[in-house]
């Protein structure tokens, strides 16, 4: 009874109609940049590939098709969103800014790529989940109070599933990124896989496969734990710690 009823909480969002997966398995198109690609990592440690394995773990019959570009921006993203979609996927990852921010893309250009992106997307009736980025702080307070208020507003608008945040915990720390201290390394990945999981969770709910009680729990989906708020309002930034800007290539 209780997890049929977190299973019904959890699908009662206001987004558009998802399209249903199948009873088998479910698809999930990660559209990004070379955190996504899996840059100088071996195809099996790529974010892709470790997400469709613990989703695996977590009992949902998922693939996560890769459908990251080294060096893209929302731009690029927007340009190939409906090639992308002949894999037919039941849901999408939205996990592009980084290089607009490296790039100082104008804040504005980035919001309505990614605001089109994410039109599209309803339009397909797919439910999404939006990997948020921050602005390298360089760039100035001006340009940093442009660029981040970015994805939680547009999570909002679009009903997404928001995480802040794509490479919360991994940013900055020596011996989670390869020596370019850009990209993670394999136990990088691992960390952002980790935290990620909640909120992907909640994605595969929206598209027809959401976890048992127990993943739930394990997964910090739990009412009154550490919690993730499967309607689209992830874990703050405040939460996660200090944010060290955008780093992608």
């Amino acid at each position: 009874m209780a997890a049929a009823v977190f299973a019904a909480a959890l699908m009662a969002v206001a987004v558009p109609a998802p399209v249903r997966a199948a009873e088998g398995e479910l698809r999930i198109l990660m559209l990004g940049d070379s955190l996504t690609a899996g840059y100088g990592l071996a195809t099996r440690d790529a974010l892709p590939a470790r997400l469709e394995t613990v989703l695996r773990a977590h009992r949902i019959d998922a693939r996560v098709i890769d459908a990251g570009v080294s060096g893209d921006t929302t731009a690029g993203g927007l340009a190939r969103i409906e090639w992308a979609l002949a894999d037919d996927p039941h849901a999408v990852i939205v996990a592009l800014g980084a290089n607009d921010g490296l790039r100082a893309i104008e804040p504005a250009v980035t919001r309505t790529n990614l605001d089109r992106l994410l039109a599209i997307l309803a339009e397909r009736g797919l439910p999404v989940l939006l990997a948020g980025m921050v602005a390298p702080p360089n760039l100035g307070p001006d340009y940093v109070a442009r660029f981040d208020p970015i994805y939680p507003e547009l999570a909002a608008r679009h009903g997404a599933v928001l995480y802040p945040f794509l490479l919360d915990g991994v940013a900055t720390v020596t011996l989670l990124n390869q020596e370019d201290g850009i990209h993670p390394t394999a136990a990088g990945v691992e960390e952002i896989v980790r935290r990620m999981l909640p909120a992907v969770l909640c994605l595969a709910g929206r598209a027809g496969h959401p976890p048992d009680q127990a993943m739930a729990d394990a997964a910090g989906l739990a009412a009154g734990g550490a919690g993730f708020d499967c309607e689209g309002n992830g874990p703050s930034l405040e939460a996660s710690g200090p944010s060290p800007g955008a780093t992608a290539q």
